[in-house]
């Protein structure tokens, strides 16, 4: 058999070097460590990528995937760094990286009746290996944030809102997705819940109406935090309201080390 050409090594006369190339949205199984039971099976969309040296065509996309599949029976979190070197080697790169986006499971309590059931929140590892190994984790955190301006300037009650918090950090030692989640449910008006009955939900609703809480302070009071906990070397809060008297949402974010 005629060997077939291959057109991705071909050298490439542009002289331009192509920051991220690989593949985008892999569905792919993995194991995420789980305070409460250990282990946890999830489906992360995974996104491969290396850099692309200026006098390369192209690289080879199938070669991500036969990567990636060499971890399939592992937990594949504990050895990010090792598949971020073999796709390094492999592709001949400079630096390589790994996101891997998951919904993460967690039994949470009705806070009156006590009633459990599973409530879902969307994680995420964002890895790269240039120099060095980096890895990233967070969580998006949905709460309940009420308006101190609506209640303070209202005779009957205050409006509200769903509220998405997401939280990044880079840390030193381990630390748990769900610490991360306590840390926002905590600073938020009230948490979210997959299941409540009335008392449950006569408990939420004067929780938040005693808590007001704007998208800033959300984001100060997390940072404060965070910034107190010597594990974590670098993070971002970032806080959306999606308004429930307007047709847009609020925001706010803190970086340290502060976006320049």
């Amino acid at each position: 058999m005629n060997p077939m050409p291959d057109i991705q090594a071909q050298n490439d006369s542009r002289r331009i070097t192509i920051d991220k190339v690989g593949v985008k949205g892999v569905r792919y199984p993995i194991l995420v460590d789980d305070r409460a039971n250990g282990v946890q099976a999830t489906i992360a969309e995974v996104n491969l990528y290396v850099d692309l040296h200026h006098s390369k065509r192209g690289t080879h996309m199938s070669r991500f995937i036969e990567i990636l599949n060499r971890y399939h029976q592992d937990n594949i979190i504990a050895q990010l760094d090792k598949l971020l070197i073999e796709l390094k080697t492999v592709l001949d790169a400079d630096a390589a990286y790994i996101d891997l986006a998951f919904p993460y499971f967690i039994q949470k309590q009705a806070p009156v009746s006590k009633i459990s059931a599973l409530m879902d929140y969307q994680c995420f590892f964002n890895a790269s290996y240039a120099d060095d190994f980096e890895l990233w984790i967070g969580a998006r955190i949905p709460v309940t944030l009420l308006c101190p301006c609506s209640k303070e300037i209202s005779t009957e009650g205050a409006h509200n809102q769903r509220s998405l918090v997401t939280l990044k950090v880079r840390y030193e030692d381990f630390i748990w997705l769900e610490e991360l989640i306590e840390v926002v449910e905590e600073v938020a008006s009230c948490p979210v819940y997959p299941l409540l009955k009335r008392h449950d939900e006569k408990f939420v609703t004067e929780t938040a109406y005693a808590r007001p809480r704007f998208v800033e302070d959300i984001a100060r009071e997390a940072t404060q935090r965070l910034e107190s906990d010597p594990r974590i070397q670098e993070f971002s809060v970032e806080v959306e309201s999606f308004e429930s008297i307007h047709n847009h949402n609020a925001y706010a974010l803190v970086c340290r080390p502060r976006l320049a």
